[in-house]
């Protein structure tokens, strides 16, 4: 029998639970949840995907517009810019590197997108974490273009042995390895009740879950058939099962 792989989206909380699970965050050029200033406490490493370096320089001092601008972009630096660099503005380069946030110039390579090359970064950082203590936070992942949103859901499936999480300020988005059974607890004061569930790149022909309005009992799901869309979470624990990977999607709370 599969292994089971427990997800639980404690970093919208306030505080964090007393286990080992350690987080990192990746900062991408749209706008940033408004919970952004929460993920960043939560992580231990902080990366801008080129670009994404301009919204935590304009936009962290408008979430917390009671502080004093300066003080904000001072406060919350990233450890490190790294990606092709055709995005990130002279001044904001200037004023990060000048903190002492590494930047890294990647423009060399084109084969890869400025996500796929922090996630790279973020696993050659923490080898020991990867498997299965760490989590990818990706901020301003979700919104914008939707090459770039597809972009982002294939470097899911690229890096499918680490959890890697997409937020925006109404969605959370991860991909459920076929590898693992899965166990998802549900923050009920923060997140749900709609959610999706599907697969990307292959039909699923087997998928069981249980712990929603409309469950699905050894369903196959594709593109052109059934995909589990505004489902609704009845649980506080959700199991998924399945013989193909899936992208699992449930709302954000607005009043957080």
């Amino acid at each position: 029998m599969a292994e089971v792989l427990k997800h639980a989206s404690t970093f919208l909380l306030p505080h964090l639970p007393d286990n080992n699970r350690r987080f990192a965050l990746v900062v991408l050029n749209h706008q940033l949840p408004v919970f952004t200033p929460l993920l960043w406490e939560h992580a231990s490493l902080r990366v801008c995907a080129d670009g994404g370096a301009n919204r935590v320089y304009d936009e962290m001092p408008k979430l917390l517009s009671h502080e004093d601008p300066l003080d904000v972009r001072s406060r919350y630096k990233p450890d490190v810019i790294k990606g092709d660099m055709d995005s990130i503005r002279p001044e904001v380069q200037k004023f990060y590197a000048d903190l002492g946030t590494e930047v890294m110039d990647e423009s060399h390579d084109q084969d890869t997108t400025d996500l796929h090359k922090c996630v790279s970064y973020v696993r050659d950082c923490t080898p020991d974490l990867v498997k299965p203590s760490l989590s990818i936070l990706v901020a301003g992942a979700l919104g914008g273009r939707f090459d770039h949103e597809i972009g982002n859901i294939n470097v899911l499936h690229r890096f499918s042995d680490t959890q890697i999480i997409l937020l925006s300020d109404d969605s959370i988005v991860c991909l459920l390895p076929k590898t693992h059974r899965h166990e998802i607890y549900i923050q009920s004061s923060v997140e749900g009740p709609h959610c999706g569930l599907f697969p990307v790149g292959r039909p699923s022909l087997c998928t069981t879950t249980t712990g929603l309005q409309w469950d699905l009992t050894e369903s196959a799901m594709e593109f052109g058939g059934l995909i589990s869309t505004s489902n609704i979470v009845r649980e506080e624990k959700v199991t998924v099962r399945s013989d193909s990977d899936l992208i699992w999607t449930i709302s954000i709370r607005k009043s957080n």
